[in-house]
């Protein structure tokens, strides 16, 4: 009896665990609490201070800013950017929370993987070659995170991330086109991959990065996806992105002028479906998609992870607002570089982390100008932060598309952190099923 007791018991304990909801729309958002775990649902506390680098799990690191940017990269597997096999064991081989070390390892395994392309191309093994350019390129790309802008390799290093994924392009059919946008006297570098073969004007998507992004993540935080729904790709390096600081060009209230130079560019194509042209921002990009949509109606569609309606309201409840010199000395090499590169994209200088709050002033945008169907898509670990709920609730309340719609995905999907880089394949099927609604 007791034996068939336990049985029922490990059933309805299986079905529970299989029947997790993915995600809530706006009209379920007061529920979410209802639909996690106990454990969860103490992980949703509001913390004293909202760190978007804060893991809401843990994958390998003691350092949290490390493990977050460990786990947002792993992410990217399902995009062809990273190997969990890869992965770990260079993860195994990093000191926890040592830049040095951290930029050492990912450059060991790219220069592995770089190798063995080439081999693959010589040999006339093309596919290999493209996957594995491919993630050579990635694993150069994450040794920079942490890399000072006065580092002799930063510019070296990302240079090598975009030859092998240009050359990894070239290779693919349709080919993935590198692209360079004019603007203010420079050019927004970025890349460019059209749906199909045929030529025909298709459904666009022109993916925008935040306050740490290389054109390289937009690609493989979403892009495949992108060529299996029917739509082209877009990204390019903003003011502010990729090494354009390195050449004076820091962020600016004003992101909607360079995005608007990169749709001028992208409608000039014939493959661009002028009526099917979306946006989808994250992190900062949260905020310089929708002001974009709010300036420039040839968005008809614009989504974010997450709104950012005011980015300096939401910068002064960060732990940067409190950063002083002193408090930044006490943080270990991994989580101090990230810190001041993210100050110095502001261009603010690195040793006063509290000036990202004034330089984050006028950064804003209105949802009530925001005409367009608009998705908040959000983890539900960074929506338990009470700045971050409050603004996508000013957000739904002011945005006059009633097609418009907030989704927070849940932690039993492993989908709760910041951009949800965990989960692409949710994110992206959340993201698509939407678009491919609002855009008929």
């Amino acid at each position: 009896m007791l034996k068939k007791i336990l049985m029922v018991v490990a059933v309805f304990l299986v079905s529970v665990a299989m029947t997790g909801y993915g995600g809530i729309d706006k009209a379920f958002a007061g529920q979410k609490k209802k639909t996690v775990s106990k454990k969860a649902a103490q992980g949703m506390e509001q913390k004293k201070a909202f760190d978007a680098h804060d893991p809401t799990i843990r994958y390998h690191f003691k350092d949290g800013d490390m493990d977050w940017s460990f786990g947002f990269l792993l992410g990217t597997t399902s995009n062809h950017g990273f190997e969990i096999g890869e992965a770990y064991y260079t993860a195994s081989q990093i000191k926890d929370g040592d830049a040095a070390s951290w930029q050492a390892e990912w450059i060991k395994t790219a220069d592995r993987l770089a190798a063995r392309a080439e081999k693959a191309l010589v040999d006339g093994h093309k596919i290999s070659a493209i996957r594995q350019l491919q993630r050579a390129s990635y694993y150069y790309r994450a040794s920079i995170i942490s890399m000072l802008p006065d580092d002799a390799r930063v510019k070296e290093v990302a240079k090598r991330s975009r030859s092998l994924l240009r050359k990894a392009g070239e290779l693919m059919d349709p080919p993935l086109e590198y692209i360079e946008v004019p603007f203010e006297g420079t050019v927004l570098p970025g890349y460019f991959r059209k749906a199909d073969k045929s030529g025909a004007p298709r459904p666009t998507l022109f993916m925008i990065g935040g306050g740490e992004t290389f054109a390289e993540d937009l690609w493989f935080h979403i892009a495949p996806q992108t060529f299996e729904r029917g739509y082209n790709f877009i990204a390019v390096d903003l003011p502010g992105q990729g090494l354009l600081p390195w050449e004076g060009k820091f962020f600016r209230p004003a992101m909607n002028d360079p995005i608007s130079a990169v749709i001028d560019y992208a409608l000039k194509r014939p493959e661009v479906d002028p009526k099917s042209f979306a946006a989808y921002g994250i992190s900062g990009g949260g905020g310089f998609a929708p002001q974009t949509a709010m300036n420039d109606p040839r968005i008809k569609a614009v989504a974010v992870t997450s709104a950012v309606v005011d980015a300096e309201r939401l910068f002064s409840t960060m732990p940067v607002a409190t950063t002083t010199p002193k408090v930044l000395e006490t943080f270990n090499s991994f989580h101090r570089n990230v810190v001041k590169l993210v100050a110095y994209r502001w261009g603010v200088k690195m040793d006063n982390i509290p000036g990202l709050v004034a330089a984050n002033k006028g950064f804003t945008f209105d949802p009530a100008k925001v005409t367009c169907p608009m998705l908040l898509l959000v983890g539900a670990g960074e929506y338990a932060d009470k700045e971050v709920q409050r603004q996508q609730k000013e957000c739904m309340d002011k945005l006059p598309n009633p097609k418009s719609k907030l989704v927070v995905t849940a932690f039993e999907e492993g989908a709760s952190s910041h951009c949800i880089g965990e989960n692409r394949s949710l994110m992206g099927e959340i993201l698509f099923d939407w678009l491919d609604n609002v855009l008929k």
